[in-house]
């Protein structure tokens, strides 16, 4: 067995460890839990956006007791400042003089719930910007590194308005993709209590580590993508600016500014993971389009119009693809 064939079927065989494990505990969500991996394995963040009580914050738990990875939770707050997320400087005593001390802030870890991150104020959550692009904190003119892995999972509610600041473009755009968690089944929701109202509940174990997890997204690297079917992911990520050419009507008229070059990416990456998982060593045209929509749904801006009718993106960025 060559190199890459060995690598590939590790990749497969631990994401199917973990997806099993999480889903001990976690009931339906099935597409959410792929999802949410898929964004880990490339070294993504992930935006949940869901009412509450559909098991959001349960479901990053799960993954943090399935990963063996420092974990880390912030419940976001209006009255909530930047050093309370990065860190801060801290007048400490040693050897009998006064000097400053830089105390790590919850950031400092591998797995960061950042629940309800709608709450906070835009200062604050600007002061995630430079954690989750570049892996670092900048504190009085010094820079502090995060340990990799490092991942952002966030959750935000989407049908509360008061007390709330919706996320700026730059920080969307961070996030490798953005996830719907929706209501479930009648038979999901008896599933839900038997397991959560029951004498015993599900003990959840760690099944992979922090090396693992970089070990799988070195070996996504490995995959390569076809020139054409390059080109189509193109072609889907351009279809969702209105000022170009083959965009369809529907974007041309309901968006502002489509997708960046890195949603992009992100599509490339998951894309191979959905490869892998098919047992392919090559990118088809069915990956792009299951991995186009989580990863450019929040990164297109609506125009006036597109918001007033309250035109839903994954519909826009469909078009974009078919017309691709």
């Amino acid at each position: 067995m060559s190199k890459v064939a060995e690598s590939s079927q590790q990749f497969a065989e631990t994401f199917t460890r973990i997806k099993s494990e999480v889903s001990k505990f976690i009931v339906g969500q099935d597409e959410v839990i792929d999802n949410v991996l898929i964004a880990i394995c490339c070294g993504g963040h992930v935006l949940l956006e869901g009412v509450p009580g559909l098991g959001k914050t349960a479901l990053v738990n799960t993954f943090s007791e399935a990963l063996s990875l420092k974990f880390q939770r912030i419940q976001f707050t209006p009255d909530l400042l930047p050093s309370d997320v990065v860190g801060t400087q801290i007048l400490v005593e040693k050897d009998g003089r006064r000097q400053l001390e830089f105390q790590e802030g919850p950031v400092f870890c591998n797995i960061l719930l950042a629940d309800e991150i709608n709450r906070a104020t835009p200062k604050t959550q600007s002061a995630l910007l430079e954690t989750m692009q570049e892996k670092r904190v900048t504190v009085a003119n010094q820079t502090h590194p995060i340990g990799l892995p490092f991942f952002v999972l966030a959750t935000q509610n989407p049908i509360e308005n008061d007390g709330t600041y919706p996320l700026p473009e730059a920080q969307l755009d961070r996030f490798f993709f953005k996830l719907n968690v929706d209501l479930p089944s009648h038979d999901e929701f008896s599933e839900i209590l038997n397991r959560t109202s029951g004498v015993t509940q599900p003990q959840i174990s760690a099944v992979a580590s922090g090396e693992d997890i970089l070990a799988m997204g070195k070996t996504l690297r490995d995959i390569p993508i076809d020139k054409d079917v390059q080109d189509f992911l193109v072609r889907c990520v351009r279809n969702t600016h209105p000022s170009n050419s083959d965009a369809p009507n529907d974007v041309v008229q309901y968006v502002r500014n489509g997708a960046s070059p890195r949603a992009a990416q992100a599509i490339l990456a998951a894309s191979r993971v959905r490869a892998l998982l098919d047992g392919r060593f090559h990118v088809a045209k069915e990956d792009v389009k299951a991995s186009a929509i989580p990863a450019m749904r929040h990164r297109l801006i609506m125009s006036f119009e597109g918001e007033a009718e309250g035109i839903n993106p994954d519909d826009l960025v469909q078009a974009a693809i078919t017309s691709a």
